[in-house]
Parts: structure tokens; sequence; C-alpha cells
């Protein structure tokens, strides 16, 4: 298996720790726009929906690349169980990078906030209502809290692959080129058992 099959595309990559900074600044935007009042709110406020909407952009994008390109497997060696939890988790991933702009689009529309992107006002998309606005920043809210605790997770499970399993996912996604580190036993054995296998066949 040559080192193209196990990594992501360079543009894969270059989408993912792109969207990781914009996703990292918007949700402690997020914290300080909460935890402030004017005039720093409305600063924040100013970065907060466009940035919004640049991941939403990024995220589409990034969904399309991955339709088309696919993804490097995950090891053998890897219990089913993590396996789920993975792909659960980049679903989720996806789900919330999609879900939270257009959230807090349609919230902005329901107070009557403009949404403006390099100087274009982008059209409401959810009807003037002080009650579905209030709908909409709880659930926008709830799943910002989601979607920082699932960082936190996503950020220990790479920590993990890439100093504990060192089993190449990590590698898979890193920005820079890291050199397969050594297996641990039950992953040589189970790399040496597949090159027979393909060997044989």
């Amino acid at each position: 298996m040559s080192p193209s099959d196990i990594r992501f595309t360079p543009l894969q990559r270059a989408l993912h720790w792109i969207m990781a900074i914009c996703i990292l600044a918007m949700l402690f935007i997020g914290v300080g726009m909460v935890s402030t009042i004017r005039p720093d709110y409305l600063t924040l406020v100013s970065v907060h929906k466009p940035l919004g909407v640049v991941i939403l952009v990024l995220a589409l994008v990034r969904l399309a690349v991955r339709w088309v390109r696919g993804a490097p497997p995950l090891p053998q060696s890897m219990p089913q169980p993590m396996k789920l939890a993975a792909h659960l988790s980049h679903l989720a991933f996806y789900v919330l990078m999609i879900a939270l702009p257009i959230i807090g689009w349609g919230m902005l529309s329901a107070a009557d906030y403009p949404v403006v992107v390099a100087g274009l006002r982008l059209p409401p998309i959810a009807p003037h209502r002080n009650d579905l606005h209030t709908l909409l920043w709880n659930a926008h809210r709830f799943l910002a809290l989601c979607f920082f605790a699932l960082v936190v997770v996503h950020a220990a499970a790479a920590l993990f692959h890439a100093l504990i399993r060192r089993d190449g996912v990590f590698q898979s996604m890193a920005p820079w080129n890291v050199e397969q580190p050594p297996l641990p036993v039950g992953n040589r054995v189970a790399a040496v058992s597949q090159e027979r296998g393909i060997r044989q066949e």
C-alpha cells in the first residue's frame, strides 16, 4: 500500500486544517459573545456571522470532495467499536458544521438582523418572529456546546492514535509528512498477515 493510499489528499488535508482553525475561532468567539457586553459584543458578532458563512461553504466543499475522493481505510487492527465511533463522530461533525451556520442564519433572520459577507447582504431564510428566534437561539447554543465537546473528544482521539496506537490514523490527516512509526506488536502481526494474504493472491 503506497503512502497516497493511507493519507487524505492534499486538498482534503488543507480543508481539514483551515476549517479546524475557523471552528476553534468560532467557538471561542461564541463564548466571548455570551460572556461580554457592548461594544465588544458587537465586534464579536461582526466576526461571528461571516465566519459562520465561511464555515458553511467550506463544509459543503469538503463534503463534496469527500464524496468524490473518499477516505483512506481505517486500520484492520482497529476494533470494530472504535471504527463505529470514528464513523459516527465524522458524521456528527458534518451535520454540525452544516446545521450550526444554517440555524444561526435562521436565528438572525427571525430577529430581522442582517447577515453581511464581503459587503453582500444575504437574504433571510426564516420569517421575522420573536418566538422562532428564541427557539433557534436555544438550539444554536445547545448544538454549539455539543460541537465543543465533540472537538475535545476528536482532539483526544487524534492524540491517542498518534501517541499510543500509532496506527497511521493521525498520519492520514497530518498537514506535514509524518514517517510511519513502528507499529505495536498486535498491529505488526495484522499487517504481516495482510501482506501475506495479498502475496498469496
